[in-house]
């Protein structure tokens, strides 16, 4: 990731296109109001797997750990070992799978602690360790599923998998998990039986003499819903990036979205009534019309389903798009924005003015949700951290 005092020819160089801004100092503000919200004596895991949601894993998981962040999250483990290159030396906890000796090598190898979801798994984890000489036991975290049907050993044979893992050299169990499947809804019946699931296991496996050191259950709407879910240790992704995991729970807490995706216009035309516009012509001029021509496109993770959909901003103002998407461009009806040249940014997601533009637009308009459009913004886009200053100020007033 740039900063804008790194490179500044480069940095100039790729922002003549399109780019995505980092706002660390909303990012650290969003680690303290989860700090602030869990329970005393609960650690917060931050999820940065998928490229931190397509912010950037190092930069971001640097930036989370300085604001007070305890433990990383990644799905696999070259994400685990990015961060490690990058000299994190914080417990990563590898949340996806792994099922073979070389995979179990990489994760004692670069100090990662991987999720044990079978007791298969765990057969091949203590066997290939017993060949890595003066290696101590690895810590493995089991995961039960209790109602998500993904990973995980059913919480009915936790206590069966537990013994298992505990008698087996070379492993350490670090905690037991399990992940909620609705916890974002109002309806909390299958919450409530997953946690009593989690809860009976839990309960189940002291009765056999394992004490698991960490247990937890919530991610970040279980995070935001209900403190007796936060057990030992709770993981958040959405919340650090200043996304909402439902609409009635903006009243928890004060969140700053992190991400702003930008790009210049790259030239500016009059077109006359009656004129098609891109690919297919699925928009024509009624009237006579100014359009600009703006150096960002589907190939960026711009969504094509939202061709005559969207809108964009510049100036100030909220302008449509219009035509279809391309791969490497769109268009913009800038009728009302007198005056406008060349090399003016224009801002497809974040704040412009008093006018805002969120990942949960674009995620209502394409009947998906924000992750989602979170993890479009494909790596031509360079990540520009922006605020870095202001975020180390504000972590100093918070201390």
């Amino acid at each position: 990731m740039l900063s804008w005092d790194q490179s500044p020819s480069l940095a100039r160089m790729r922002q003549e296109r399109a780019w995505v801004e980092i706002n660390l100092a909303a990012l650290a503000h969003n680690v303290g109001q989860v700090k602030r919200l869990v329970l005393p004596g609960t650690q917060l895991m931050a999820v940065v797997k998928a490229d931190a949601y397509g912010h950037g894993a190092v930069t971001v998981a640097q930036s989370v750990l300085h604001a007070g962040a305890d433990w990383l999250g990644v799905a696999t483990i070259p994400e685990g070992i990015e961060l490690r290159e990058a000299g994190i030396k914080a417990p990563i906890l590898i949340l996806g799978a792994t099922n073979t000796s070389e995979q179990v090598r990489a994760i004692a190898r670069w100090n990662l602690q991987p999720t044990l979801c079978t007791p298969k798994q765990a057969l091949v984890f203590s066997e290939t360790m017993a060949q890595l000489p003066g290696q101590t036991p690895l810590p493995v975290h089991l995961k039960l599923d209790t109602g998500m049907s993904r990973l995980g050993t059913s919480w009915e044979n936790a206590t069966e998998f537990a013994q298992l893992v505990q008698r087996l050299p070379n492993l350490a169990i670090a905690s037991l998990y399990s992940h909620l499947a609705t916890a974002e809804s109002l309806d909390r019946t299958v919450v409530n039986q997953q946690q009593q699931r989690f809860e009976q296991a839990i309960a189940q496996i002291r009765e056999a003499g394992i004490t698991p050191p960490k247990l937890h259950l919530a991610n970040s709407a279980g995070t935001l819903t209900d403190a007796a879910l936060h057990y030992d240790l709770v993981r958040v992704g959405l919340a650090l990036y200043g996304l909402y995991p439902a609409e009635h729970l903006r009243s928890v807490l004060d969140l700053q979205p992190v991400l702003q995706v930008k790009a210049r216009v790259t030239q500016v035309k009059t077109i006359q009534a009656g004129t098609g516009v891109s690919y297919g012509h699925r928009f024509v001029a009624d009237r006579e019309m100014q359009i600009a021509v703006v150096a960002i496109g589907y190939a960026d993770g711009i969504p094509r389903n939202l061709s005559n959909q969207m809108t964009a901003l510049i100036q100030g103002q909220r302008v449509p798009q219009i035509g279809a998407i391309t791969m490497d461009q769109l268009m913009l009806d800038v009728s009302q924005v007198p005056g406008l040249q060349e090399g003016e940014v224009v801002t497809l997601l974040g704040q412009d003015g008093d006018q805002v533009i969120s990942a949960d637009d674009w995620a209502n308009a394409l009947g998906t949700i924000s992750w989602e459009v979170l993890c479009s913004f494909k790596h031509r886009l360079p990540r520009i951290a922006i605020n870095q200053s202001l975020r180390d100020r504000f972590l100093e007033s918070t201390r």
